[in-house]
């Protein structure tokens, strides 16, 4: 059985940069106990002959074909754009030397 007292929530807290009062560490301390308690019972549970399961369902995903379904329009998009050298759009710099 874990324990966790509330000097090691003050601890946690100061490490986790979160404010937790005195008066909350003692039930945050007795929460964080729980849930360690409630760990512990569930690694005691005997899982020898328990298949791993990929997904708790046995669902299939349908996927479409990967094929080009639009015509390449660069041309076009780049005719109207305000500034484009080699097939690249030209922007104004945003970051200063």
């Amino acid at each position: 059985m874990a324990t966790v007292e509330p000097s090691d929530i003050a601890k946690l807290a100061q490490l986790a940069r979160i404010a937790v009062s005195e008066q909350q560490s003692g039930e945050v301390a007795s929460r964080i106990t729980e849930v360690l308690n409630l760990v512990d019972q569930l690694q005691a549970a005997d899982t020898r002959d328990v298949e791993p399961m990929a997904h708790p369902l046995d669902a299939v995903q349908r996927l479409r074909a990967d094929q080009v379904t639009e015509q390449n329009r660069r041309e076009a998009f780049q005719a109207i754009a305000p500034a484009v050298e080699d097939g690249l759009y030209l922007v104004p710099r945003v970051i200063e030397e």
